[in-house]
């Protein structure tokens, strides 16, 4: 053998080597970076959630406010939002004294969340109202646990909004 094809033997080890690095570094850095790329995925998709059936329950306090009454349906509200998207169903079920806002997720591992808008007594909120005015007061809940179930409308007793029993408060 010749000083070059030797060379030429030893320098493709040498190259093989280091695609064969280069390739594990790749997975290693895709092993560290993937968990957290799908965290941030999950989080996007609950934060959707979150924020239209919040939107949906300020809609419905500014609809009381302009029509003395509750929307019926997601279009009603004026929103632009979708009754469906890739992870979630939204619905809107009203009566005379409330309105509840569902985000009803459509897979097993992303949890539901239900809003709710209740009327009550202006003088809970402002002693200086008058004694027969009216306002309205929200709360948004989160299902305890993942699940493609409706979670229980929150509830408005006593002077008091509390989230469905299997839910718990997100924000007010």
């Amino acid at each position: 053998m010749t000083k070059y094809q030797e060379s030429s033997i030893s320098n493709s080890a040498y190259n093989g080597s280091g695609c064969l690095l280069l390739l594990m570094g790749i997975v290693v850095i895709g092993a560290i970076a993937l968990p957290s790329f799908l965290n941030t995925s999950h989080r996007s998709r609950i934060s959707e959630a979150k924020q239209y059936v919040g939107s949906m329950n300020r809609a419905q306090q500014a609809l009381f406010i302009e029509k003395s009454a509750f929307g019926t349906s997601v279009d009603a509200l004026g929103l632009g939002i979708k009754t469906e998207t890739t992870n979630f169903k939204y619905s809107i079920r009203a009566t005379k004294k409330a309105a509840f806002n569902y985000g009803v997720s459509k897979e097993k591992n992303l949890k539901s969340y239900v809003g709710g808008v209740f009327l009550v007594p202006a003088k809970n909120f402002e002693p200086n109202a008058a004694k027969e005015e009216i306002t309205t007061t929200s709360i948004l809940c989160e299902a305890d646990f993942p699940g493609t179930i409706k979670p229980a409308e929150p509830t408005y007793e006593n002077g008091k909004i509390a989230c469905g029993q299997g839910t718990t408060q997100v924000t007010r």
